[in-house]
């Protein structure tokens, strides 16, 4: 690349024009596209920031939600969107939770077709299991690897529909005007070389944001607000983003072991609680017989979360911080047919799952929030959808467990078929667009790229992490979350006085993706002040009760320095689905035992 006093010219960079983008090559995107080939869409492209197959879907382990019945007959899709709007505390989109709920039976089908090597019954149906706060067996699964295998299976699907895609590309900016999408502006990550994609529909399907926090289930350098930050740059509001699920189960580790420090935080999968497995603190209590003694480990993770915090708080957790998770009264045989990838983690750290507990502790998992959209996954940007963990709707205040993989299937189908629909032509970029936003931001890369400063990104990353860890976490107060936005823009200070490496490299990578997170750190820390509540994941223990009068949705906005918030009334649910919550469901976890 040619360079002038260090700084890249602007007009140095390739151009694509394809009718369609796909920014994200996980299920959500994988979905969409196959969505669109199938419909006759040739001129689409999918862009991945890793390997193609190498996505977050991967590390979503205990199933997929769909009202099946294998098992329990008398389940249906109302029944599973009744579960999913009292999981979320009823802040969902009632329509977008029956999208998923509707849909999610066929797709799992369809899956079954495609060859996906989901675990089966005696019979040689789909098998499912029992999940947190689900009033049925409604899980369905391959082992403990279900994403594993459903981007497996995904992949293989467009790789036979001849679906175009690029691997290894970050993008940074999406070319729009704050009506309408033009394209992206894309970084190649192992050459470096800026690309302009010209789209006249792109699809954000860059996953979600938990790992702006501390201790995190996902990679470091993904699910850091790539899509919110995006999508809110372009034009588009956020919402619901100050609902973030802490997972009860990371593994918690001896942080001065090398060989256990790498896997803190990371998930030990809800699979695990569903075949059985039981927590006990430190003084071998069960102690979820106090908090939850109807639905015991199974209930909703925020609740499971909270009483694990609150037996640590109180003295009675284990060393590293955390309770004990045991599910050593199975046979070996049982866990290592049906939590196969756990055992195989656990056996290969020393650790044999089946004879011996493992400790866990809360670990910041999912943003429930993201980019608002409409019934098609569309933005109020015309041409730019989110589906996914990118977009915001259907979980609500804390998501029901399963309902992550059903939604990245619902939402891609949808959104394919709405975009197909408008028979996309090749996208182009107006020239003035390409003057006063496409040539200054790569400009503005090529000076980010090789500058010197007293940070790295990675220093600048991690203390955001801590920041968001210890003020906006699992037990939030007033207090905390004022200090936080003071102290977030400490970090936005030393976010501009990095030491950053050249154009792709991983330092500039994590340099990108210091800015996509200081965005959206501000969005949660934002609405969890507005929220003055308890509601799901967000917690104030200043405000410890739900209050009817925040049945409400927050959206963001950005504004010429930071963002503003504004609230919408939530809708409500069909008539089927009011019949099945007035019915009055609930998972009996005594069935397990």
């Amino acid at each position: 690349m040619s360079t002038s006093d260090d700084t890249a010219d602007a007009s140095d960079y390739e151009t694509e024009s394809v009718g369609v983008l796909v920014i994200g090559a996980g299920a959500a995107g994988a979905r969409a596209a196959i969505e669109l080939a199938e419909r006759g869409v040739t001129d689409q492209l999918v862009l991945g920031k890793r390997g193609h197959g190498d996505a977050h879907t991967t590390w979503a382990r205990g199933g997929i939600n769909g009202a099946l019945g294998t098992h329990d007959p008398d389940d249906d899709w109302a029944i599973h969107a009744a579960d999913t709007l009292q999981e979320g505390h009823f802040v969902n989109d009632p329509g977008k939770v029956e999208t998923v709920t509707r849909a999610m039976p066929e797709h799992l089908r369809e899956l079954d077709d495609w060859g996906m090597d989901f675990s089966r019954t005696d019979d040689g149906e789909i098998d499912q299991r029992y999940f947190g706060a689900q009033s049925f067996r409604r899980t369905a699964f391959a082992g403990d690897h279900t994403g594993e295998s459903l981007l497996d299976t995904l992949v293989a699907r467009a790789q036979s529909l001849s679906v175009p895609y690029r691997e290894n590309l970050m993008v940074t900016k999406l070319v729009a005007d704050g009506d309408e999408v033009y394209g992206a502006v894309a970084v190649d990550l192992d050459t470096g070389q800026p690309t302009l994609i010209e789209a006249s529909q792109v699809v954000l399907a860059a996953g979600g944001y938990a790992a702006i926090y501390d201790r995190h289930t996902s990679r470091d350098d993904e699910n850091n607000g790539d899509g919110p930050a995006l999508a809110l740059d372009a034009g588009a509001s956020l919402m619901d983003t100050e609902f973030v699920q802490f997972h009860p189960t990371g593994m918690a580790v001896d942080e001065s072991d090398p060989e256990w420090e790498p896997w803190r935080g990371r998930l030990v999968t809800e699979a695990v609680r569903g075949e059985g497995g039981r927590l006990y603190n430190a003084e071998g209590e069960r102690f979820m017989e106090r908090y939850s003694p109807d639905q015991m480990e199974l209930d909703a993770r925020d609740v499971v979360a909270r009483a694990i915090a609150q037996e640590v708080r109180e003295g009675r957790g284990t060393e590293n911080g955390g309770v004990y998770l045991d599910i050593s009264h199975r046979e070996r045989s049982f866990v290592r047919e049906r939590l196969p990838r756990m055992y195989e983690r656990f056996q290969e750290l020393g650790v044999d799952l089946s004879e011996e507990p493992v400790e866990v502790a809360p670990t910041a998992h999912y943003g429930m929030g993201g980019v608002a959209v409409d019934d098609h996954g569309e933005t109020d940007v015309d041409g730019l959808f989110a589906i996914g963990e990118t977009m915001a709707g259907v979980h609500g205040a804390n998501r029901l467990g399963g309902n992550s993989l059903a939604e990245t299937l619902a939402f891609g189908a949808v959104a394919g078929e709405q975009i197909a629909a408008r028979d996309p032509e090749p996208g182009t970029v107006p020239s003035t667009l390409r003057d006063s936003l496409v040539e200054p931001h790569i400009t503005g890369l090529s000076t980010l790229a090789n500058s010197s400063g007293d940070y790295t990104p990675r220093e600048v990353l991690s203390d955001l992490q801590t920041l968001m860890w210890e003020h906006a976490g699992l037990l939030r107060d007033g207090d905390q979350l004022r200090a936080g936005l003071e102290q977030l823009e400490a970090v936005r200070n030393a976010a501009d006085d990095m030491a950053v490496g050249p154009l792709g490299s991983r330092s500039f990578e994590f340099a990108i993706d210091v800015g996509f997170s200081l965005t959206v750190a501000e969005t949660v820390l934002r609405g969890a002040l507005d929220r003055e509540e308890s509601r799901g994941a967000h917690y104030r223990t200043d405000f410890p009760e739900r209050d009817p009068e925040w049945r409400q949705n927050i959206h963001y906005h950005a504004a010429d320095v930071g963002v503003t918030t504004t609230t919408e009334a939530v809708g409500e649910p069909s008539e089927a689905v009011q019949a099945a919550l007035d019915e009055g469901h609930e998972l009996d976890y005594h069935q397990l035992e």
